[in-house]
């Protein structure tokens, strides 16, 4: 699979995800959050560039809860809370923002 990004074509796993990391920018960000149907926000971007600085650090997608106490000491406890979360992220926070942020699907996510 792929998608399409200034004329660009970016291969994708059968899930969506990007299979190289160095290939992300916002343009593919934002469109994977299209596939998605997620209108990309303010705070949809805060967490997606969090996810990548927390990749570049650690070298591994957060799970949620991680993620979820991860962002609260960063941003504040009233962002650091599943159910801000998955208001931004209906299917997942951990697994749909890592899609859009072009990392690997989190382990332990379905």
């Amino acid at each position: 699979m792929a998608i399409e990004v200034n004329g660009k074509t970016l291969e994708t796993d059968e899930e969506g995800y990007l299979v190289n990391l160095a290939d992300w920018t916002e343009d593919a960000g934002a469109i994977i959050a299209t596939t998605e149907n997620i209108d990309m926000t303010e705070n949809h971007w805060e967490v997606v560039n969090f996810l990548r600085e927390y990749y570049d650090e650690y070298q591994i997608a957060p799970a949620v809860r991680v993620l979820t106490k991860a962002i609260g000491k960063k941003l504040g406890p009233e962002k650091g809370n599943s159910k801000y979360l998955y208001e931004l992220f209906p299917y997942g926070p951990a697994k749909q923002a890592c899609k859009i942020a072009g990392l690997p699907k989190p382990t332990g996510c379905v």
